[in-house]
């Protein structure tokens, strides 16, 4: 019989007038492997802390059992800026003791690439307190796996993790004994290491057995016959269980629950997308011409990524692009954009670049895009258009496009700087499709954004008529929205892979082993002329200059974030302005060292 490990019962928490959590009563058991889902501000987070006994709840109780070996990953780390790699992961362990370790060698080759760190400027001797917050967050996660536990707490494990480092923390946690509770919004993920889900909703937290397919259905199954949800949720929801149940192989290797009752309950639900009427729409929108690649050319400085490229992106079109760091696919979407942007005036270092004459493009980068903290979340959607055509006789205004989107009548007059991340990415991607684009860029759309929403997200695009590039981490994200994948592997060449991202895992596994280097997988080649000691050298520098990247990113956007407190302050923005402007001009500076550096390291 499992042993009770941790017991949480009747546990309440209320921040200011608002209950997260009322009466729960929860159990973990040995063996026990828990999802937790919900919206963003529900209380997924708040849940797994009074879990871990990292915060007090204001009734109730919560118990571990004796002598319970708890690790935590929370948000936030609590490494030692002044330790290094070594000392936080490692400790006091020998060399010859923990390259002995086959559990040491899979976590620091899974998380970082080899066991020498590949990309920290002194391996497990760099110093913490310099790095990135997506490299200490990697350590964190390090340190923990290497331990012994009984019970793993994990809070969105997966960020800053590329696809190929979710596809081996999946497989890592599913061979450890650990019990584990995870939040994540990654939904692949969650089907991979889960056979129990918790859903958080308006304080009360439901239980379901299986993994995320199974919860979809379970979930849809309960709100149809409880009839307590709103009917646009649960067709979404069946949505998204029709598509599980026939759009893609079968998530997990665990038998479906109760599949005869699902299979009925989808059967008059049709395919999530009409691919030949969209199909139809996106050539009356777009005619034959979206963009023509012949022979181009992408670099980033004197670095080339991608060379002799012939590629047509064509009407309707759907393409999820995958890819090792830094191999171009962001840098491929830019020389595009610039392209379309300039009507074919901006072109590549070389080939060119055909631009059709109808495309209007929407192109959501990773950064955020700013916006005065004083406008309200419906003014700024009404900022640009009131009214959406969505296609095919479908028509949106700005406010229920808002609702949509997560935010309800009361949210739509919260000033922008009252926000959350993941809700200004969310105003952001509003924003993007009021200006009724007909081909899109999306680059890691599904940062910050809870499963819901993603959904919702989803449901939008299934409708959307025209041509569409992602790029995501989110390989769930992927599948569901695009009809293709392309890959970079860091041989200066784009891809098509028929078999989506398997097949991408499959051949970077492959060059791994066969030792091909690529720029995620091995050091480049020293350029001819270079001695060993000057490129040693250059590595090094080539570190301290992406740290001084990271700090003016940092310092931009704290100036960010003050320009919007003072926006009605015209003069002290316009020094802040000053400012920022000095910071854009170091960052160039920075920006032309570094790729000076990269070509002799």
């Amino acid at each position: 019989m499992a042993v009770n490990l941790v017991n949480v019962e009747a546990v309440s928490k209320v921040y200011g007038t608002r209950a997260l959590l009322d009466g729960v009563s929860l159990g973990v058991s040995e063996g026990d492997r828990i999802g937790v889902v919900g919206r963003n501000g529900d209380g997924k987070t708040t849940l797994i802390r009074m879990l871990a006994k990292l915060e007090e709840a204001d009734t109730g109780r919560v118990t571990h059992s004796g002598g319970l070996r708890l690790g935590v990953l929370t948000q936030h780390d609590s490494l030692d800026p002044k330790a290094t790699v070594r000392h936080e992961v490692i400790g006091v362990m020998a060399d010859h003791e923990w390259a002995g370790s086959a559990k040491i060698r899979d976590v620091l080759t899974g998380l970082f690439g080899g066991l020498d760190l590949p990309g920290f400027e002194n391996g497990l001797d760099t110093v913490i307190g310099p790095l990135s917050g997506g490299e200490r967050r990697r350590i964190a996660l390090a340190k923990l796996l290497i331990e012994d536990q009984d019970l793993i707490v994990l809070d969105e494990p997966t960020n800053h993790l590329d696809v190929e480092g979710i596809s081996w923390l999946a497989k890592h946690l599913q061979e450890r004994r650990s019990a584990l509770v995870c939040v994540t919004h990654d939904r692949w993920f969650l089907d991979q290491v889960c056979t129990r889900m918790w859903d958080v909703q308006r304080g009360a937290v439901h239980e379901y057995e299986g993994g995320y397919s199974d919860y979809v259905f379970a979930r849809a199954e309960r709100e149809r016959i409880a009839a307590t949800e709103e009917s646009k949720r649960q067709n979404l929801m069946r949505k998204e269980l029709a598509w599980l149940r026939r759009g893609a192989p079968a998530r997990t290797s665990k038998p479906r629950y109760r599949i005869e009752a699902a299979n009925e309950l989808i059967a008059d639900v049709p395919p999530p997308r009409d691919t030949s009427e969209l199909m139809k729409f996106a050539n009356a929108r777009l005619g034959k011409t979206v963009f023509d690649l012949e022979d181009v050319t992408v670099t980033a400085g004197p670095k080339t990524l991608l060379q002799h490229l012939t590629w047509q992106l064509g009407p309707g079109d759907r393409i999820g692009l995958v890819g090792v760091n830094g191999a171009g696919k962001t840098s491929l979407l830019r020389a595009l954009a610039d392209a379309a942007v300039s009507q074919g005036e901006i072109q590549p270092a070389a080939g060119s670049v055909t631009v059709g004459k109808t495309v209007r493009l929407a192109y959501l980068s990773q950064d955020v895009t700013e916006l005065p903290g004083t406008l309200r979340v419906l003014e700024a959607v009404q900022q640009i258009r009131d009214r959406v055509d969505l296609g095919k006789g479908r028509e949106m205004t700005a406010g229920q496009l808002c609702e949509q989107f997560g935010f309800s009548k009361e949210k739509q007059w919260t000033p922008v700087g009252d926000l959350s991340g993941g809700e200004r990415r969310r105003l952001q991607l509003l924003r993007l499709l009021m200006d009724e684009p007909n081909v899109l860029f999306l680059d890691e759309p599904t940062n910050d954004l809870d499963i819901e929403t993603l959904t919702q997200l989803e449901d939008l695009l299934d409708g959307w008529p025209g041509s569409m590039v992602v790029i995501s981490h989110d390989r769930f994200f992927i599948e569901r929205t695009t009809d293709r994948t392309l890959a970079l592997l860091g041989d200066q060449t784009l891809r098509m892979l028929p078999r989506g991202i398997d097949e991408y895992l499959e051949r970077r596994r492959k060059m791994i082993e066969a030792a091909v280097p690529t720029p995620a997988a091995a050091p480049a080649q020293a350029k001819p002329g270079v001695s060993a000691a000057d490129s040693r050298a250059a590595k090094k520098e080539l570190q301290k200059v992406e740290r001084q990247l990271d700090k003016v990113s940092q310092k931009e956007a704290k100036l960010h974030a003050q320009i919007a407190d003072n926006a009605t302050d015209f003069e002290k923005v316009a020094k802040l302005d000053a400012e920022l402007r000095e910071l854009a001009g170091e960052r160039e500076e920075l920006e032309m060292r570094w790729l000076e550096l990269a070509e002799d390291a």
